[in-house]
C-alpha cells in the first residue's frame, strides 16, 4: 500500500462519509493510480439505495474515479490546500455490473490530458476482475476561497 485513508486525506479535501477511496496501491507520478474502496453495507447510501437490493449508486462510482485521480493530481500541486478539483464534464460513462455490499472496488485512473488547470482523465473500476464501470472524466482546478 502506498496511501492509507489518512494518507489519501492529507492530499483530498475529501472526509467520511464522501471519502470514497480507502487505499492507494499503485501510482505512477503524472500516469496513472489506482485505489481500493471496499464497499461494505454500513454505507450510509445503501439505506435508500435500495432496501432489500443493496447497490452502490453509479455517481458515487464514478466519483469514487474522480478521487482516485484527484490525489494523483493534487499530489503535483504544492498550494493543494487551497485547491479544489470540479467536474466540467463526463463522457463515455458504462456501468458494466452492479457494485454490492461486500464488493472491492479496484479504481484504475489514466492521464489523458493535463494542462496547469485542466484535466483529463480515463477510469475504470473492477470488482474481482470483472469491469463494474468506466468512464471519461474532465475536471478544472479552481482556487478554494476566490
Amino acid at each position: 500500500m502506498i496511501l492509507d485513508s489518512n494518507g489519501i486525506q492529507k492530499i483530498l479535501p475529501h472526509r467520511p462519509p464522501f471519502l470514497l477511496v480507502d487505499a492507494i496501491v499503485e501510482m505512477e507520478r503524472l500516469k496513472s493510480i489506482v485505489g481500493i474502496k471496499n464497499v461494505t453495507v454500513n454505507e450510509d447510501f445503501f439505506r435508500g439505495h435500495f432496501p432489500g437490493k443493496p447497490i452502490m449508486p453509479g455517481v458515487l462510482i464514478i466519483e469514487a474515479m474522480a478521487q482516485t485521480g484527484g490525489v494523483l493530481l493534487l499530489q503535483e500541486v504544492a498550494d493543494r490546500e487551497k485547491k479544489l478539483l470540479y467536474f466540467v464534464a463526463i463522457d463515455d460513462a458504462r456501468f458494466r455490473r452492479p457494485v454490492v455490499p461486500g464488493d472491492q472496488m479496484r479504481i484504475e485512473v489514466r492521464v489523458l490530458t493535463w494542462r496547469s488547470t485542466f484535466c483529463k482523465l480515463a477510469g475504470k473500476v473492477t470488482v474481482e476482475g470483472d469491469v463494474a464501470a468506466e468512464a471519461t472524466l474532465m475536471c478544472k482546478m479552481v482556487d478554494r476561497d476566490p
